[in-house]
Protein backbone atom coordinates (compact mmCIF):
# COMPACT_ATOMS: atom_id res chain seq x y z
CA UNK A 1 0.00 0.00 0.00
CA UNK A 2 1.33 3.44 -0.88
CA UNK A 3 2.11 5.91 1.86
CA UNK A 4 -0.25 8.39 0.19
CA UNK A 5 -3.20 6.03 0.72
CA UNK A 6 -2.29 5.59 4.39
CA UNK A 7 -2.08 9.36 4.88
CA UNK A 8 -5.39 9.93 3.08
CA UNK A 9 -7.27 7.32 5.14
CA UNK A 10 -5.91 8.67 8.41
CA UNK A 11 -6.72 12.25 7.42
CA UNK A 12 -10.30 11.30 6.57
CA UNK A 13 -10.60 9.40 9.85
CA UNK A 14 -9.49 12.48 11.78
CA UNK A 15 -11.99 14.60 9.87
CA UNK A 16 -14.89 12.23 10.56
CA UNK A 17 -13.94 11.88 14.24
CA UNK A 18 -13.75 15.65 14.61
CA UNK A 19 -17.41 15.96 13.63
CA UNK A 20 -18.36 14.21 16.87
CA UNK A 21 -21.55 12.22 17.43
CA UNK A 22 -24.10 11.94 14.67
CA UNK A 23 -27.51 13.51 15.14
CA UNK A 24 -29.83 11.40 17.25
CA UNK A 25 -31.92 9.31 14.88
CA UNK A 26 -35.31 8.13 16.16
CA UNK A 27 -36.42 4.54 15.84
CA UNK A 28 -38.93 3.80 13.10
CA UNK A 29 -41.36 2.30 15.66
CA UNK A 30 -41.80 2.59 19.43
CA UNK A 31 -40.98 -0.39 21.62
CA UNK A 32 -43.82 -2.85 21.04
CA UNK A 33 -44.95 -6.32 22.03
CA UNK A 34 -45.15 -7.71 18.50
CA UNK A 35 -41.45 -7.15 17.85
CA UNK A 36 -40.57 -8.50 21.29
CA UNK A 37 -42.57 -11.66 20.57
CA UNK A 38 -40.65 -12.22 17.33
CA UNK A 39 -37.33 -11.68 19.10
CA UNK A 40 -37.88 -14.05 22.02
CA UNK A 41 -39.18 -16.77 19.70
CA UNK A 42 -36.13 -16.45 17.43
CA UNK A 43 -33.63 -16.32 20.31
CA UNK A 44 -35.40 -18.87 22.49
CA UNK A 45 -35.61 -16.56 25.51
CA UNK A 46 -38.45 -17.78 27.75
CA UNK A 47 -38.20 -15.04 30.41
CA UNK A 48 -41.88 -14.19 31.08
CA UNK A 49 -41.18 -10.54 32.03
CA UNK A 50 -40.95 -9.94 28.26
CA UNK A 51 -44.30 -11.49 27.36
CA UNK A 52 -46.55 -11.74 30.45
CA UNK A 53 -47.86 -8.56 32.08
CA UNK A 54 -48.67 -10.18 35.43
CA UNK A 55 -45.21 -11.71 35.81
CA UNK A 56 -43.58 -8.44 34.82
CA UNK A 57 -45.54 -6.50 37.47
CA UNK A 58 -44.75 -9.03 40.23
CA UNK A 59 -41.08 -8.71 39.20
CA UNK A 60 -41.13 -4.97 39.90
CA UNK A 61 -41.90 -3.58 36.46
CA UNK A 62 -44.88 -1.48 35.46
CA UNK A 63 -45.65 -3.94 32.68
CA UNK A 64 -43.83 -6.14 30.12
CA UNK A 65 -40.37 -4.88 29.18
CA UNK A 66 -38.14 -5.44 26.16
CA UNK A 67 -35.09 -7.71 26.28
CA UNK A 68 -32.05 -5.46 26.77
CA UNK A 69 -30.17 -7.16 23.93
CA UNK A 70 -32.83 -5.80 21.54
CA UNK A 71 -31.43 -2.28 21.92
CA UNK A 72 -30.00 -2.19 18.40
CA UNK A 73 -33.14 -3.69 16.85
CA UNK A 74 -35.28 -0.60 17.41
CA UNK A 75 -33.04 1.74 15.42
CA UNK A 76 -31.98 -0.55 12.55
CA UNK A 77 -32.54 0.97 9.12
CA UNK A 78 -34.68 -1.84 7.75
CA UNK A 79 -34.36 -3.65 4.42
CA UNK A 80 -34.70 -0.50 2.30
CA UNK A 81 -33.24 1.98 4.78
CA UNK A 82 -30.22 4.17 4.15
CA UNK A 83 -27.51 5.48 6.42
CA UNK A 84 -27.83 9.04 7.67
CA UNK A 85 -25.49 11.52 5.91
CA UNK A 86 -23.61 12.18 9.15
CA UNK A 87 -23.23 8.49 10.12
CA UNK A 88 -19.50 8.07 10.88
CA UNK A 89 -19.39 4.34 10.16
CA UNK A 90 -20.92 4.84 6.74
CA UNK A 91 -18.47 7.67 6.04
CA UNK A 92 -15.45 5.51 6.87
CA UNK A 93 -16.83 2.59 4.86
CA UNK A 94 -16.98 4.87 1.82
CA UNK A 95 -13.44 6.17 2.38
CA UNK A 96 -12.02 2.66 2.67
CA UNK A 97 -14.05 1.36 -0.28
CA UNK A 98 -12.52 4.07 -2.46
CA UNK A 99 -9.04 3.07 -1.20
CA UNK A 100 -9.64 -0.54 -2.30
CA UNK A 101 -10.63 -2.04 1.06
CA UNK A 102 -13.99 -3.27 -0.15
CA UNK A 103 -14.63 -6.27 2.13
CA UNK A 104 -15.89 -6.10 5.69
CA UNK A 105 -16.24 -8.47 8.62
CA UNK A 106 -17.42 -7.65 12.14
CA UNK A 107 -14.75 -8.53 14.70
CA UNK A 108 -16.25 -7.71 18.08
CA UNK A 109 -19.00 -5.84 19.89
CA UNK A 110 -19.65 -4.89 23.50
CA UNK A 111 -23.00 -3.61 24.78
CA UNK A 112 -23.99 -2.02 28.10
CA UNK A 113 -27.62 -1.79 29.23
CA UNK A 114 -28.54 0.94 31.71
CA UNK A 115 -32.20 0.05 32.14
CA UNK A 116 -35.05 -1.93 30.59
CA UNK A 117 -37.02 -0.38 27.75
CA UNK A 118 -40.78 -0.12 28.23
CA UNK A 119 -43.56 -0.40 25.68
CA UNK A 120 -44.36 2.84 23.89
CA UNK A 121 -40.90 4.39 24.33
CA UNK A 122 -39.26 5.61 21.15
CA UNK A 123 -35.51 5.11 21.20
CA UNK A 124 -33.00 7.45 19.52
CA UNK A 125 -29.48 6.45 18.43
CA UNK A 126 -26.30 8.48 17.95
CA UNK A 127 -22.95 7.12 16.70
CA UNK A 128 -19.40 8.38 17.24
CA UNK A 129 -16.20 7.30 15.49
CA UNK A 130 -13.82 6.07 18.21
CA UNK A 131 -10.78 5.02 16.18
CA UNK A 132 -9.44 3.84 12.81
CA UNK A 133 -6.35 1.66 13.19
CA UNK A 134 -4.23 0.38 10.33
CA UNK A 135 -3.03 -0.73 7.98
CA UNK A 136 -2.85 -4.18 9.60
CA UNK A 137 -2.03 -7.48 7.92
CA UNK A 138 -4.58 -10.14 8.86
CA UNK A 139 -5.48 -13.64 7.70
CA UNK A 140 -8.17 -12.08 5.50
CA UNK A 141 -5.78 -9.57 3.96
CA UNK A 142 -4.45 -6.10 4.63
CA UNK A 143 -7.02 -3.85 6.27
CA UNK A 144 -8.15 -1.26 8.79
CA UNK A 145 -10.02 -1.74 12.08
CA UNK A 146 -12.84 0.78 12.46
CA UNK A 147 -14.35 1.21 15.93
CA UNK A 148 -17.53 3.15 16.66
CA UNK A 149 -19.66 3.78 19.75
CA UNK A 150 -23.44 3.96 19.50
CA UNK A 151 -25.51 5.47 22.33
CA UNK A 152 -29.25 4.88 22.66
CA UNK A 153 -31.46 7.43 24.41
CA UNK A 154 -35.04 7.80 25.52
CA UNK A 155 -35.42 11.55 25.73
CA UNK A 156 -32.24 12.79 27.40
CA UNK A 157 -31.65 9.52 29.27
CA UNK A 158 -28.90 7.13 28.13
CA UNK A 159 -30.42 3.64 28.14
CA UNK A 160 -27.79 1.53 26.32
CA UNK A 161 -24.47 1.84 24.50
CA UNK A 162 -22.37 -0.32 22.21
CA UNK A 163 -18.77 -0.53 21.05
CA UNK A 164 -18.69 -2.02 17.54
CA UNK A 165 -15.53 -2.88 15.59
CA UNK A 166 -15.21 -4.03 11.99
CA UNK A 167 -12.28 -4.95 9.78
CA UNK A 168 -12.34 -3.38 6.32
CA UNK A 169 -9.86 -5.35 4.24
CA UNK A 170 -8.61 -5.60 0.69
CA UNK A 171 -9.88 -8.89 -0.82
CA UNK A 172 -7.39 -11.22 -2.49
CA UNK A 173 -7.27 -11.13 -6.26
CA UNK A 174 -9.30 -13.83 -7.92
CA UNK A 175 -12.04 -14.79 -10.36
CA UNK A 176 -15.52 -14.86 -8.79
CA UNK A 177 -16.57 -17.98 -10.66
CA UNK A 178 -13.25 -19.78 -10.91
CA UNK A 179 -12.98 -23.29 -9.53
CA UNK A 180 -9.31 -24.03 -9.98
CA UNK A 181 -7.98 -27.33 -8.62
CA UNK A 182 -4.66 -27.06 -6.84
CA UNK A 183 -1.67 -29.07 -7.95
CA UNK A 184 -1.42 -31.13 -4.77
CA UNK A 185 -5.04 -32.32 -4.71
CA UNK A 186 -7.61 -31.95 -7.51
CA UNK A 187 -10.45 -31.81 -4.95
CA UNK A 188 -8.98 -28.72 -3.26
CA UNK A 189 -10.22 -25.66 -5.13
CA UNK A 190 -8.87 -22.14 -4.84
CA UNK A 191 -11.85 -20.13 -3.61
CA UNK A 192 -10.90 -17.06 -5.61
CA UNK A 193 -13.39 -14.24 -5.14
CA UNK A 194 -15.49 -16.50 -2.91
CA UNK A 195 -12.96 -15.74 -0.17
CA UNK A 196 -14.11 -12.12 -0.11
CA UNK A 197 -16.22 -11.46 2.96
CA UNK A 198 -16.15 -15.08 4.10
CA UNK A 199 -17.47 -15.52 7.65
CA UNK A 200 -14.93 -17.64 9.50
CA UNK A 201 -15.95 -20.55 11.73
CA UNK A 202 -14.98 -20.75 15.37
CA UNK A 203 -12.41 -23.55 15.65
CA UNK A 204 -12.31 -25.28 19.03
CA UNK A 205 -10.49 -28.25 20.52
CA UNK A 206 -13.48 -30.40 19.52
CA UNK A 207 -13.51 -29.31 15.86
CA UNK A 208 -9.83 -28.67 15.15
CA UNK A 209 -9.37 -32.16 13.62
CA UNK A 210 -12.18 -31.47 11.12
CA UNK A 211 -10.64 -28.22 9.86
CA UNK A 212 -7.17 -29.78 9.76
CA UNK A 213 -8.71 -32.40 7.47
CA UNK A 214 -10.33 -29.95 5.06
CA UNK A 215 -6.95 -28.22 4.61
CA UNK A 216 -5.54 -31.45 3.14
CA UNK A 217 -8.69 -32.44 1.24
CA UNK A 218 -10.15 -34.87 3.76
CA UNK A 219 -13.68 -34.94 5.12
CA UNK A 220 -13.07 -36.18 8.66
CA UNK A 221 -16.07 -37.41 10.64
CA UNK A 222 -15.89 -37.79 14.41
CA UNK A 223 -16.25 -41.38 15.66
CA UNK A 224 -17.26 -42.56 19.13
CA UNK A 225 -16.78 -46.31 19.05
CA UNK A 226 -19.12 -47.49 16.29
CA UNK A 227 -21.09 -44.22 16.16
CA UNK A 228 -20.29 -41.43 13.69
CA UNK A 229 -21.20 -37.90 14.70
CA UNK A 230 -21.32 -34.59 12.86
CA UNK A 231 -21.08 -31.80 13.86
CA UNK A 232 -18.42 -33.00 16.30
CA UNK A 233 -19.23 -32.91 20.00
CA UNK A 234 -17.21 -33.04 23.24
CA UNK A 235 -19.07 -35.94 24.90
CA UNK A 236 -19.80 -39.52 23.85
CA UNK A 237 -23.43 -39.57 22.59
CA UNK A 238 -23.80 -42.91 24.36
CA UNK A 239 -23.01 -41.32 27.72
CA UNK A 240 -19.60 -42.93 28.35
CA UNK A 241 -17.70 -40.03 29.94
CA UNK A 242 -14.46 -42.02 29.94
CA UNK A 243 -14.35 -42.45 26.17
CA UNK A 244 -12.41 -40.22 23.77
CA UNK A 245 -13.26 -39.87 20.06
CA UNK A 246 -11.22 -40.47 16.95
CA UNK A 247 -12.31 -39.95 13.36
CA UNK A 248 -12.79 -41.64 10.01
CA UNK A 249 -12.12 -40.09 6.62
CA UNK A 250 -15.37 -40.16 4.64
CA UNK A 251 -15.39 -41.09 0.98
CA UNK A 252 -16.90 -37.67 0.36
CA UNK A 253 -19.87 -38.87 -1.67
CA UNK A 254 -23.55 -38.55 -0.87
CA UNK A 255 -26.88 -37.05 -1.90
CA UNK A 256 -28.59 -33.73 -1.30
CA UNK A 257 -30.90 -34.11 1.70
CA UNK A 258 -32.05 -30.46 1.79
CA UNK A 259 -30.97 -27.20 0.22
CA UNK A 260 -31.67 -23.48 -0.07
CA UNK A 261 -31.12 -21.29 -3.13
CA UNK A 262 -30.03 -17.79 -2.12
CA UNK A 263 -31.29 -15.06 -4.46
CA UNK A 264 -31.12 -11.93 -2.29
CA UNK A 265 -29.50 -9.95 -0.69
CA UNK A 266 -26.09 -9.89 -2.40
CA UNK A 267 -23.29 -11.70 -0.58
CA UNK A 268 -19.66 -10.58 -1.05
CA UNK A 269 -17.80 -12.96 -3.36
CA UNK A 270 -20.89 -14.97 -4.38
CA UNK A 271 -22.51 -14.57 -7.79
CA UNK A 272 -26.28 -14.81 -7.35
CA UNK A 273 -28.06 -17.14 -7.11
CA UNK A 274 -26.04 -19.76 -5.20
CA UNK A 275 -27.00 -22.95 -3.39
CA UNK A 276 -26.15 -24.21 0.10
CA UNK A 277 -26.99 -27.86 0.68
CA UNK A 278 -27.21 -30.32 3.55
CA UNK A 279 -25.72 -33.50 2.13
CA UNK A 280 -26.26 -36.97 3.55
CA UNK A 281 -22.98 -38.84 3.18
CA UNK A 282 -22.79 -42.49 2.24
CA UNK A 283 -21.56 -43.00 5.81
CA UNK A 284 -24.91 -41.73 7.15
CA UNK A 285 -24.12 -38.32 8.67
CA UNK A 286 -25.07 -34.97 7.12
CA UNK A 287 -22.67 -32.13 6.30
CA UNK A 288 -23.45 -28.57 5.16
CA UNK A 289 -21.72 -26.76 2.31
CA UNK A 290 -22.08 -24.66 -0.84
CA UNK A 291 -22.70 -26.40 -4.16
CA UNK A 292 -20.21 -25.22 -6.80
CA UNK A 293 -19.82 -25.83 -10.54
CA UNK A 294 -23.55 -26.40 -10.91
CA UNK A 295 -26.60 -24.63 -12.35
CA UNK A 296 -28.70 -23.73 -9.27
CA UNK A 297 -31.85 -24.62 -11.20
CA UNK A 298 -30.59 -28.18 -11.56
CA UNK A 299 -30.09 -28.81 -7.85
CA UNK A 300 -32.70 -31.09 -6.30
CA UNK A 301 -33.20 -33.37 -3.32
CA UNK A 302 -31.50 -36.67 -4.07
CA UNK A 303 -28.86 -35.14 -6.36
CA UNK A 304 -25.65 -37.19 -6.19
CA UNK A 305 -22.68 -35.03 -5.15
CA UNK A 306 -19.07 -35.33 -4.11
CA UNK A 307 -17.02 -33.27 -1.69
CA UNK A 308 -14.60 -30.58 -2.82
CA UNK A 309 -12.70 -28.16 -0.63
CA UNK A 310 -12.65 -24.37 -1.09
CA UNK A 311 -9.32 -22.97 0.06
CA UNK A 312 -10.06 -19.52 1.47
CA UNK A 313 -6.48 -18.86 2.61
CA UNK A 314 -3.59 -20.71 4.22
CA UNK A 315 -5.54 -21.03 7.49
CA UNK A 316 -9.03 -21.99 6.29
CA UNK A 317 -10.48 -24.45 3.80
CA UNK A 318 -14.24 -25.03 3.63
CA UNK A 319 -16.09 -28.19 2.59
CA UNK A 320 -18.29 -27.79 -0.49
CA UNK A 321 -20.06 -30.00 -3.04
CA UNK A 322 -20.28 -30.50 -6.75
CA UNK A 323 -22.52 -32.82 -8.78
CA UNK A 324 -21.09 -36.25 -9.54
CA UNK A 325 -20.75 -37.04 -13.22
Amino acid sequence: MSQDVVVDVRAEAERVAARGPSARRPARDPVNQAMVNNWVEAIGDANPVYTDAETAVTSGHSGPVAPPAMAQVWTMNGLHGTRAPDDPLGAMMSVLDEAGFTSVVATDSEQNYHRYLRHGERVMASTTLESVVGPKRTALGEGWFVTTRTDWFVGAELVADMMFRVLKFRPPDGDATAARPTRENPRIIEAGERARGQIRPVISADTEFFWAGTKVGELRIQRWGDVLRHPPGPVDPGGDLGRSPDYVVAKGTGTVFSYVTHHHPPVPGRPLPFVVALVELDEGVRVLGEIVDADPAGVHIGLSVEAVFLRIDEDLTLPAWRPRT
